[in-house]
């Protein structure tokens, strides 16, 4: 065991854990990230993603050693009352279906457009093509991004 400071949503928390124990800290994480979900824990599905020092990164699959010292946001920590252009523009394109992928399709959505503000169709497929939706709303999730990207509703 060894004890690790990570900052999650701007809120510092100290665990003590295993330095190989997986998901960001999520005892750390949790209290504070009830939208944050964890579905296929290898990677594969994006549901679990979060940002670490801004980028899109799959917490199920990174330790807490891998996070101590970066700054952790979950979709709590986006914007506090859905208050992000992505959360808005999810609401407005009404993406959500089932609600299994949402949180890190806004979370990979949101780091795209952090770094590339007026992306391309290309960008955005690249960008969350590795985030699964079993609905396969993925029009709409393209949508709601040149919305959110002030490209108005679709494109």
């Amino acid at each position: 065991m060894a004890t690790y400071k990570l900052n999650v949503n701007g809120r510092e928390h100290a665990l003590e854990v295993d330095p190989r124990r997986r998901s960001c800290g999520r005892s750390a994480i949790t209290s504070d990230s009830p939208g944050r979900s964890t579905a296929c824990g290898q990677g594969l599905c994006g549901s679990c993603t979060v940002h670490v020092n801004g980028e899109a990164t799959r917490s199920c699959v990174t330790t807490v050693a891998a996070a101590q010292g970066t700054r952790v946001t979950t979709i709590e920590g986006l914007a506090r009352a859905g208050g992000h252009p992505v959360q808005a523009a999810w609401i407005a394109e009404q993406v959500p279906q089932c609600g299994y992928c949402q949180s890190g399709q806004i979370m990979a959505a949101a780091a795209l457009l952090a770094r590339t503000p007026r992306p391309t169709d290309a960008e955005i497929d690249r960008a969350l093509s590795g985030n699964l939706c079993r609905c396969g709303t993925y029009q709409g999730i393209r949508r709601a991004i040149h919305r959110a990207a002030g490209g108005g509703a679709g494109r």
